[in-house]
This record gives C-alpha cells, structure tokens and sequence, in this order.
C-alpha cells in the first residue's frame, strides 16, 4: 500500500533521514515511534507532501507519488494542533475540503451530516463555534474533516498530545475503533509508548532518523531488537554482569561481557510457600523500595550491584518490607542480550530471532 524507497530527507547540510525503506500494508494501523527529533515527524510529511526528499520515492498503490502534491494524494492529516479554522462553526470546518473540492451542497450536507454521526459529533454540535468544544471534541472535528474526503491514507501526527491523560486514554479506544470502522490505512506518529503498544498493528521504531526495529507490539516489547529499543521502549532493569554469573552462565548460555535487562513482569518474588517454575533460577537480594500502585507494587531489589524492579500483584499474598532479604525468580530465558555497540547477540540469545 505505502513504500518508501531509499527516501534521503535533508535540511540544509543537516541529514534528518538517511536511507528510509519501510513497507505499510493496506488497512493497516501503523505507528511511527520515537523520541522528539528522530525523523517521524519528517517520515509522515514526506509521505503527506509537505516535505520533498532529496533521494528516493514513495509509491502508494503500486504509483510514485513522490513529485505529486498534498491535494493529488488522498491522504487526510490530522495534525498535533488540530489545525481548524477558529472564525468558521464545525460544520464549515468539516465542510472546508468538500467546499474547495466544488462538491455540491447536497453531497456537501450529507457527507458531513454521516461523518459527524461516524465520529460521534451531535447536530448541535455541528452549529457551535470551536471556542465551546473541549479538547476531545475538537479533535473529533479534526478526524471527521480529514475522512469526509474519503482519503485512502489516514496521517496522524501526535493527534492526543495536547489532551489531558484521562482523555487521551479514552480516546485511544475511540480512534482504534474509528480505523477499524473504516478500515483506512492509517499511520500514526507518537512518541508515547503506550499509545503505540495499545493502538498500533505494527510499529516503527525511529532513532536519529533510522528505523532501529519494526514489527508488532509484542515483538517490540518482548524481542527488543537493539538495546536502543530495550531502554526505549516500557521499564526494563539493567543487569550487572555479577548478577548475570548469579544465574550461572555457563549452564543457561548467557554471556557476562554483553549488555543485559530484564523486563519487570518477567521477574518474579519468591514468597514463602510458593514453588519455583521448572527452568528458572534464584537469585537474592535486599528491597530497596516500594512503589504502591493500588492493583500492584513495583519493588526494586538490590542484588549482585544490580536494581532490578519487579511487578508484585496485590493479590493478598506475603510482601516483604523495605530492607528485608527477598528471593528473585527468573527464567535465564528472558534476559534480552546486546553487544556493547548495540548490535543484537548472534545465534540463541538473538532477541528476536530466540528470545528465551
């Protein structure tokens, strides 16, 4: 559906993107990850036309659509900002496209009249200016202007970050949901990994203006492939290569002299009474602190020079106190391995290719 080929964006003698090959399957919804300044932003107006790339081409549907404006691509943008036009009411802010696309006012009333309902924006809605619409409405406004093109690509770049966290959260659902509705392929840019690992069916993980990891959420988070994306991505623990001897290399194939972490769901607390998973291994060491979460604590132990947190369910089970001796249970399995120039262990501890 979307290629870039050998896409080279550059301002000035600054390089923002160096080589970019990426591949977007129809329908799809598909999430550009990052921190601020690695080449997202950059990837997503290069494909909506606002940005010309000094080298390569971007095809969609099979046609090179690099030299090709904004209006002659179909896609629709929502931006950071939202982008609307304070001095028109909602309805001429979604009617905007249709207007300037000459559509009539018949198909014009009932293009806007159906996506409002799509986006679930009331008819009294409609009439009101954008100063009396909260945040999350505007940004439904945002959404339904862009779809009421019908556009064959949806671009979205940072749509929830000017939202509050309770409304961000709801309407990650909401956006999800209106995808899949209109089963639009759709690429979304963020810098938030939970939006990206609740949201995306695939993911792109960009860093200095190259793609480090791309595939699904789980394979992100579980098989992390570069150290890059390890620390990037969720809370993992840095291991100490003494913790790593703790667990008896020789025997589970671990390597003392490569840069390890542990992801705090895969480690465990051995409470009194509760036997040990066949294949995994003990380690001790001293609670160091205690973060209360209501449904879990994360505990952070000390042990063999390392800070290892673990995810403790408060399910009425033992917990031990600040300061107490504690029992770690891990399987070898899950530790994710990288050389110390990031590049991915070879053979069995590959975390992709044999995350164990």
């Amino acid at each position: 559906m979307i290629r870039y080929e050998n896409i080279e964006v550059t301002f000035g003698d600054f390089v923002a993107i160096p080589q970019l090959n990426l591949e977007v399957a129809e329908g799809e919804f598909f999430t550009l990850l990052g921190p601020s300044g690695c080449g997202k932003t950059t990837a997503l107006r290069t494909l909506a036309g606002f940005i010309e790339p000094s080298r390569g081409d971007i095809h969609v549907d099979g046609r090179v659509v690099t030299r090709l404006r904004s209006d002659q691509r179909r896609v629709g943008m929502v931006f950071q900002n939202y982008a609307l036009f304070p001095s028109m009411n909602v309805w001429e802010n979604i009617a905007f496209g249709l207007k300037v696309r000459k559509e009539n006012k018949t198909e014009r009333e009932r293009l806007v009249r159906e996506i409002a309902r799509r986006v679930d924006l009331s008819e009294e809605q409609l009439e009101k200016n954008l100063a009396e619409l909260s945040g999350g409405q505007q940004q439904r406004v945002a959404i339904a202007r862009a779809l009421v093109l019908q556009p064959k690509i949806l671009l979205l770049d940072e749509p929830l970050s000017n939202l509050d966290a309770k409304l961000r959260h709801q309407l990650r659902g909401q956006l999800k949901e209106l995808q899949s509705e209109f089963g639009i392929t759709t690429v979304y840019v963020t810098h938030d990994q939970d939006e990206a690992l609740t949201m995306s069916d695939r993911i792109a993980v960009f860093n200095k203006g190259r793609i480090e990891q791309v595939g699904t959420p789980q394979e992100i988070y579980d098989s992390s492939a570069s150290e890059f994306v390890c620390t990037f991505i969720g809370e993992a623990s840095p291991l100490t290569p003494e913790f790593i001897v703790a667990l008896d290399p020789a025997t589970c194939g671990l390597d003392t002299r490569r840069s390890s972490y542990l992801r705090l769901e895969k480690v465990a607390l051995l409470t009194p009474g509760v036997q040990m998973a066949p294949g995994y291994r003990a380690v001790e060491g001293i609670v160091e602190s205690a973060s209360y979460h209501g449904l879990h604590t994360i505990f952070t132990i000390t042990a063999h020079g390392a800070r290892v947190q673990v995810l403790f369910k408060e399910d009425g089970q033992e917990r031990p106190e600040v300061g107490e001796r504690a029992v770690l249970a891990l399987d070898p399995r899950h530790v994710l391995q990288y050389e110390r120039d990031d590049a991915p262990v070879p053979g069995g501890h590959h975390p992709v290719a044999a995350q164990r």
